[in-house]
């Protein structure tokens, strides 16, 4: 057998792209946060993770300008080697502060410190236990350490407790969940969490990827939305999200932090964060900090949105949080409402298994401090023509609903 047989016997994607619902890898030839350009035509944005619309802040803009003309555009090394900067260090501490703890690492991305800070933490004879509905960089990073991985079905506290209850005695054992989850929109238990990891004696780790610059006082984040910072040993966080920029950071006691610098193989063997990304983080994280109003303006919509959405009939499931998903069910209908309202106006996030459970497909709607009330009155508009025009809201809901499933999604 050729190794590339594979390859071209994966026709389904390209079978959506002959149809015409094709949701992703759309080029945006403009973007001003919530509006985009897409073959000449302006759409507006509900799919980003630009949070609070810091992406096009002038301070944000002018930070990672000022940073290329001093430093250039790479520093053409690792964190370990030549590629420390000063901004890096800098950060590192502005970070630690901001969310609570000691000390802080910045990786190159999120993923890169998912992936690295589990797979060093978690040695052989350890064991590290998720939430099903974790972030892949989460999965990858488990999958990588030499240590067992058990799961819990979503939010199932008895399960969890079944595996903290199962860890042998002198086995070291870290619990990792999302702070806010990113399909679902809806808010880890942490206080529930911390109360089990205290019990039984294991460590917890916060990706707050999507909780960062939307949960708590300034944006601190899930832990500091529960007042339970000081018992949450690991913060994960990214750039890609709110500090508009790219990248990630781990934030932990200053021992833990020094071990996960020397011994993260993301971190040690790739190159870090350009000088430009790093200095917009800093100047968002001023924003942050100076300009409470984002964060306001943030869940002001989210919760208009929400309030508007569940009222109209559509099913947004447990959302929490300004990430609001419609929840459709199968992926054909999906792809198609993908496609009528990306053809009237309106980008959205067309999600399918393993990215969400089988039988869950949803268009995942995220919204922006920087989205306008005329803005998101006309999306409830169009959400409303197609929603009642595919039978997703109003009378004999669901009833139209095609069954049949690509099966690349299975790739995704």
């Amino acid at each position: 057998m050729d190794l590339f047989d594979k390859c071209r016997n994966f026709t389904d994607a390209r079978q959506a792209q002959a149809a015409g619902i094709y949701p992703y890898f759309v080029p945006l030839e403009e973007s001003e946060g919530t509006e985009v350009v897409i073959n000449g035509r302006r759409v507006i944005m509900i799919g980003s993770n630009n949070y609070l619309g810091l992406t096009t802040h002038p301070r944000v803009r002018k930070a990672a300008m000022d940073a290329i003309a001093r430093y250039g555009t790479s520093c053409t090394g690792s964190r370990f080697l030549n590629g420390t900067l000063v901004l890096h260090q800098e950060l590192e501490r502005r970070l630690a502060a901001f969310v609570g703890k000691e000390a802080a690492l910045v990786f190159s991305t999120g993923y890169q410190t998912n992936l690295g800070t589990i797979s060093c933490l978690v040695g052989r004879g350890d064991v590290v236990i998720t939430d099903k509905e974790d972030h892949a960089s989460i999965v990858d990073g488990c999958q990588m350490a030499l240590g067992q991985t058990k799961r819990f079905p979503h939010n199932d506290l008895k399960t969890l407790e079944r595996h903290l209850q199962a860890v042998s005695p002198g086995a070291g054992a870290l619990v990792v969940v999302d702070g806010v989850f990113s399909m679902g929109g809806d808010i880890a238990p942490l206080p529930e969490i911390v109360a089990l990891c205290r019990r039984y004696g294991a460590r917890l780790m916060v990706d707050d990827a999507h909780g960062l610059g939307v949960m708590g006082p300034s944006g601190r984040g899930t832990a500091a939305h529960f007042g339970l910072t000081d018992q949450v040993d690991l913060i994960m966080g990214t750039f890609s999200k709110s500090f508009a920029s790219l990248g990630g950071f781990i934030a932990a006691d200053e021992d833990v932090i020094h071990y996960v610098q020397h011994h993260a193989r993301s971190l040690i063997f790739s190159a870090s964060m350009p000088p430009s990304n790093t200095a917009a983080v800093l100047a968002a994280l001023d924003v942050m900090e100076t300009e409470p109003e984002h964060v306001q303006r943030l869940w002001a919509n989210g919760e208009y949105m929400r309030a508007k959405l569940t009222e109209m009939g559509f099913n947004t499931g447990a959302s929490q949080t300004p990430i609001i998903p419609l929840i459709i069910g199968e992926d054909i209908p999906t792809f198609l409402a993908w496609k009528a309202l990306f053809e009237a106006g309106v980008y959205t996030n067309a999600v399918v298994s393993p990215g969400v459970p089988p039988g869950t497909s949803r268009l995942r709607t995220s919204y922006m401090a920087t989205h306008t009330r005329e803005q998101l009155d006309r999306v409830l508009a169009v959400l409303g023509e197609v929603g009642q025009a595919m039978g997703l809201i109003g009378p004999g809901a669901g009833a139209s609903q095609m069954s049949t499933s690509f099966s690349f999604a299975s790739h995704l």
